[in-house]
């Protein structure tokens, strides 16, 4: 039975010099990726209600709240840090058959953690691996959706441990952070059911920041319930049910971790690019389009093609990012998914709204199957006035663990998200101090994001 006293020896025996070199490096194109999403959502309304609220709660603190001179706490520039990280819905995603979180909702806090201490390169990279592999653990081993949390109920633990790494708590220190984020910040998964509003886009920064302050209290001394998992009415009786992990200190949690070409929900990468190759490649007009129809796997159908409530009411950019007929009705007229879907005049034109009510949804227990082996199947076909149906399938997408992202590309994702806020040489000074991250500290990155 897994304890809180395994995690923390885990944690404790990460160390950067045992990582392979291939797990350095996809560990550093997570930070990068993190990183370049967060300056793309710089000005976004949600981040701004969080900042606002940061800056009541934490005028001053050793932290920087990423784009501004301001500073704060270490738990609240996290929460502001990760609303950035987040919002967009562009971030990195583990794929498990009951579960899919997104490790860098850990991120943020790392850097905020580091940025307090003085952390090397190397402790951050650390710290990541072990976020990583955690949050890929309890992903696979104790989902908790169909029990009705929400996935953030673990990273608020994989914060606390990753944070306590960072901030050289002690193994019986780490047990009592993790018993403290375990014990008290439990999500519930109504925030992606039914009607989606903005705290979707902004539960993992409060899981995080939750994380980061559970880990400050008990290294101040706090005790917590440090048998959080098979306690009587614990974790595992109340939030999962029993489980167990065996996350490895070697890391390698991050190579089966996805990221995102496009500005979509983790599950609609598959279709979003079939789509947009069909209709390049047959030349769609979208006025002939009567019908279009998706054979998608079980957790696609439930979360965002209608098994937790409509998906045809889209208002908002919430709604929007959360719903297959949206996204692939945009994604067949505009020929690309970007943050410009997202807008609230592209949401409301009468060519989308009209089209996304055409597309049809349907689960196929093959595909549910093949994306429990590994892929993330999707079958797309497109049916125009006259007849004539056009057909698309996916096995996978650029960005998936069987494809993944090169430097190159996380590269010119980077770029794409920074270029309006950040000049050449400013950009070029953040991806050499994350690919040389060994040779820098958390600092040095931090103050780059001004």
């Amino acid at each position: 039975m897994t304890t809180t006293a395994d995690l923390a020896d885990f944690a404790l025996a990460v160390e950067y010099d045992d990582l392979a070199e291939e797990v350095r490096e996809e560990l550093k194109k997570r930070i990068l990726d993190s990183v370049g999403i967060a300056v793309g959502a710089m000005g976004q309304t949600p981040p701004e209600i969080v900042r606002t609220t940061v800056r009541e709660a934490s005028p001053d603190g050793p932290c920087r709240l990423w784009g501004t001179e301001e500073r704060a706490s270490p738990s609240e520039a996290t929460m502001y840090d990760t609303a950035l990280t987040r919002y967009l819905d562009f971030m990195d995603s583990f794929l498990a058959p009951g579960e899919t979180p997104h490790p860098s909702d850990n991120v943020a806090a790392i850097l905020c953690c580091g940025e307090a201490e003085g952390a090397s390169g190397r402790e951050l990279v650390e710290a990541v691996g072990v976020a990583y592999e955690l949050q890929a653990e309890l992903a696979w081993n104790a989902p908790v959706r169909d029990r009705g949390f929400d996935h953030v109920t673990h990273t608020v633990i994989t914060v606390a441990t990753a944070a306590g790494r960072v901030l050289d708590l002690d193994r019986e220190e780490l047990r009592h952070a993790i018993g403290i984020a375990g014990v008290g910040h439990n999500a519930l998964r109504v925030t992606r059911t039914e009607g989606i509003n903005a705290w979707k886009g902004v539960a993992s920064a409060n899981a995080a920041r939750n994380g980061v302050y559970s880990a400050m209290l008990a290294r101040n001394g706090m005790e917590g319930p440090t048998n959080l998992f098979e306690g009587q009415k614990g974790w595992q009786s109340v939030i999962s049910g029993e489980f167990e992990v065996d996350p490895d200190p070697a890391c390698e949690h991050v190579l089966d971790t996805m990221t995102k070409r496009y500005v979509a929900e983790t599950y609609a990468q598959s279709a979003v690019e079939g789509v947009i190759e069909l209709a390049e490649r047959e030349e769609i007009d979208p006025e002939e389009v009567s019908a279009i129809r998706l054979d998608t796997f079980g957790g696609a159908k439930l979360i965002i093609g209608g098994g937790e409530g409509s998906r045809y009411e889209i208002e908002t950019k919430e709604q929007a990012d959360h719903s297959l007929p949206y996204m692939l009705a945009a994604a067949l007229i505009d020929r690309g998914m970007t943050n410009a879907a997202y807008e609230a005049d592209r949401i409301r034109r009468d060519d989308v709204q009209r089209l996304l009510r055409r597309v049809d949804v349907e689960e196929d227990p093959e595909l549910t199957e093949r994306f429990e082996a590994g892929e993330m199947p999707a079958v797309i076909d497109v049916t125009l006035e006259d007849g004539t149906t056009y057909r698309v399938e996916k096995d996978d997408f650029a960005g998936h663990p069987r494809n993944p992202m090169s430097w190159a590309d996380v590269e010119e994702k980077f770029e794409t998200m920074t270029r309006d806020r950040y000049d050449a040489t400013r950009r070029g000074e953040i991806v050499e101090v994350v690919r040389g991250l060994e040779d820098h500290g958390a600092a040095e990155l931090t103050e780059l994001l001004d």
